[in-house]
């Protein structure tokens, strides 16, 4: 049995890297610093979307490629690998997906199509949080009414839609809030990876039903997203830990002391074969998790052990390419800091590997069995 990736998934994965290696740099990267604009790179989206990457994941009656979960998650590491200033994780993973398995023929063909060419852009509520919702919703005549705060959601002052969880009773619906909406209030946040965030608060605002994705139930599409979120987050780890890992090979490799290169060094060659085993665990974890929910598979153990490394493998990538750069690796000049602080970032979001095990041992003890 060949366990390789078929031609189209290298084709795609060399396609991602040949247009992020092109236009993503230390010096590109170096406008978002420090909040100085909204880390969103419109020129380099554009650029993807014309390539239609965005829309891999899109069946081909949308205007997507019709590929899978699998393939958006390699172009996901490619661009972890880049840590590109665009918002693939919260159009494609947050939006995209959800809106296609779960939303009616209808509200496909309204939105489905425009997002996948680029004209609207989508976000979702499911990054932040426990997953059970902080808005609240009452039924109307014609809808719902929405009240409350998501604390952060991602690229939502850039989004033309917002895919939000409501409470509704004892349920969860789940609905499409334009931007625009009356009573909708944004802040912006300042996140520690430059990545615009906004908290968004609704007060009283007014959703048609023609824009209900879920009307009840929708604790299933909850989970369904998150864990995708999560798997696609470990993807994003992989390529970042995996760049920072050879920045610090190639530095190691040309820094000399008493005339030889300090990779040569048995401490700093074993710190770096440390990060290089840590990262291939992380990539057969995250392969794993990627291909089983392509296959639409149960892994709710798979994406918590993946993420479990994604945390564990980011934060000492971090710490042993730092200490082997020395000072070199928190200079501004130098593009290692931006990595770190992605990869700390990334341990932490959607729950960290404590809060990830505590919750696979809990799954555990109910007897629900190591594998899903």
């Amino acid at each position: 049995m060949d366990f390789g990736f078929s031609d189209i998934q290298g084709e795609l994965r060399a396609l991602a890297r040949k247009i992020l290696d092109d236009s993503v740099s230390a010096g590109t990267l170096a406008a978002y610093d420090e909040f100085a604009a909204p880390r969103f790179d419109r020129g380099l989206w554009q650029t993807l979307l014309d390539s239609g990457l965005p829309g891999i994941a899109v069946a081909e009656e949308y205007g997507g490629m019709g590929l899978g979960f699998m393939e958006l998650g390699l172009f996901i590491e490619e661009l972890g690998r880049s840590i590109a200033p665009v918002p693939v994780l919260a159009h494609c993973v947050s939006g995209l997906l959800p809106l296609q398995r779960y939303a009616g023929s209808a509200l496909q063909a309204r939105l489905l199509p425009p997002a996948a060419r680029g004209e609207l852009l989508l976000t979702g509520d499911f990054w932040s949080g426990s997953g059970v919702p902080t808005v609240q919703a009452e039924a109307t005549a014609d809808g719902l009414r929405l009240a409350g705060r998501c604390p952060a959601v991602p690229f939502a002052r850039q989004a033309d839609w917002l895919l939000l969880p409501v409470g509704l009773a004892d349920d969860i619906a789940v609905v499409l809030v334009p931007a625009d909406a009356a009573g909708l209030r944004l802040t912006d946040l300042q996140m520690t990876h430059f990545e615009p965030h906004a908290a968004v608060e609704l007060d009283a605002v007014s959703v048609p039903a023609a824009d209900i994705l879920v009307a009840s139930g929708g604790e299933s599409l909850v989970t369904w997203t998150r864990e995708r979120c999560t798997a696609a987050l470990c993807a994003q780890q992989l390529g970042s830990a995996d760049h920072a890992m050879h920045l610090a090979a190639g530095y190691t490799s040309e820094r000399k002391q008493f005339g030889v290169p300090i990779a040569t060094f048995q401490a700093v060659g074993h710190r770096m074969a440390d990060c290089y085993i840590d990262i291939e665990c992380l990539r057969l974890c995250t392969w794993q998790a990627l291909s089983l929910l392509g296959e639409e598979q149960v892994a709710t153990t798979e994406v918590q052990i993946a993420k479990i490394w994604a945390g564990d493998v980011g934060h000492r990538v971090s710490y042993a390419c730092q200490h082997v750069h020395g000072g070199t690796g928190i200079d501004r000049d130098y593009p290692l800091w931006r990595y770190c602080l992605w990869l700390r970032f990334n341990e932490m979001a959607l729950g960290s590997s404590a809060s990830q095990a505590a919750a696979l041992g809990r799954r555990l003890a109910r007897g629900e069995g190591l594998f899903s």
